[in-house]
């Protein structure tokens, strides 16, 4: 196991009151774990999430190991979304691909692992041809083209399409008042046994139909109280809300849907429970958080965006993965078509938790195609 190094680097501000810390806000800095790779500094790549720590990511170590530095990077919001910009994400990510330059690397890649797998398309997209002048609630992002030096390519594995993705197809349809987490209508909710699994076809067109109703009626809220809270330019800017019951796929029910070699249930285990536990996906947010990362607006579609770069593309589709599925992977070879290579990592679950042949595969793999950049 290579020898890993703290990276420690700074980042221009963002908004007031970002995060909790008032040494994070003046200067705010960033962190991450790297392993070198012995001989010349040819290439190297980043793997980053937009709120996970990913400084124990499985593939620093094995990338090393093959020739190929790794840095493992948190952005400043890690372990905490409620105030996520995904605008200030490619901003840290954009210093850490400056970080690896610094170190004199030639080549830089991208890996897009998970929730990281939207974070790099959008990244290189600004980096290709830069426009996010503008946060999705209208304020001025504080981002210019030099903060996105271009990568030379883009690793994707048990990649999401995006959190404004999950969202809308996760969110529970059945919720009857947003101030209620218990809240149901059973007519529309998939953990009532009388329901399914399986789920029949008219069910799901229904259920479908009211989670784009239940996206949009949140959606409707959050700019309305946007433009009333910003009537008043003295008076508070932005607030914060709860946004209950975000963990209801079908799909992790019914293995018949999107079929792969899934087991049924979340990749956070009970399925049922993580939709109505206290903390899970979109749960504390606030208005301009919830606009950038969480709602339709959002700019960082994992497609839209990849379909804007141009640069080679791999990605490893994990068979047995709960939350990514047959048609997560047709979206990101459709977006990327005639630069994409697909690789089956057949049995592989969404973390390769207690897989240690298949991370040894994919570093294989994602080795020899980095150095060949």
């Amino acid at each position: 196991m290579a020898e890993l190094k703290l990276a420690v680097i700074d980042v221009k501000p963002g908004a007031a009151m970002e995060s909790q810390s008032g040494l994070a806000m003046l200067r705010p800095r960033i962190y991450g774990a790297y392993a070198e790779a012995e001989g010349p500094k040819r290439v190297a790549a980043i793997v980053m999430h937009p709120t996970s720590n990913f400084m124990g990511h499985y593939l620093i170590g094995p990338l090393a190991q093959r020739g190929v530095t790794c840095l493992g990077l948190n952005s400043r919001f890690v372990n905490n979304d409620t105030m996520l910009l995904m605008e200030r994400v490619i901003q840290d990510l954009g210093a850490g691909v400056k970080f690896l330059r610094g170190l004199g690397y030639e080549r830089i890649a991208l890996i897009g692992n998970s929730g990281g797998a939207s974070l790099a398309a959008y990244y290189q997209a600004q980096a290709e041809r830069f426009d996010a002048v503008r946060l999705v609630d209208g304020d001025a992002s504080g981002l210019d083209a030099s903060d996105f030096p271009r990568a030379d390519g883009i690793a994707l594995c048990g990649a999401h399409l995006g959190r404004s993705r999950l969202f809308g197809e996760w969110i529970d349809p059945s919720v009857i008042d947003e101030a209620d987490a218990v809240s149901a209508d059973p007519a529309l909710d998939m953990y009532d046994p009388r329901n399914g699994p399986p789920f029949a076809t008219e069910f799901l067109a229904r259920f479908r139909a009211a989670q784009a109703r239940r996206r949009d009626r949140i959606e409707q809220w959050v700019w309305s109280r946007l433009r009333w809270l910003r009537a008043n330019p003295s008076g508070p800017q932005d607030q914060a809300f709860v946004v209950y019951r975000t963990h209801a796929e079908p799909r992790c029910l019914d293995l018949a849907l999107d079929p792969n070699d899934r087991p049924a249930g979340s990749i956070w285990g009970d399925a049922r429970q993580v939709n109505y536990a206290a903390n899970a996906m979109a749960r504390y947010t606030s208005l301009r958080a919830f606009l950038s990362q969480w709602s339709s607006g959002s700019r960082a579609d994992g497609p839209a965006n990849l379909a804007r770069t141009s640069v080679p593309v791999l990605l490893f589709t994990y068979t047995a993965d709960a939350s990514t599925f047959p048609s997560t992977r047709d979206a990101w070879l459709e977006a990327a078509r005639g630069r994409i290579r697909n690789v089956d990592v057949k049995g592989g679950n969404h973390y390769l938790a207690g897989q240690p042949e298949h991370v040894e595969r994919v570093a294989d793999e994602m080795a020899a195609w980095m150095r060949a950049l």
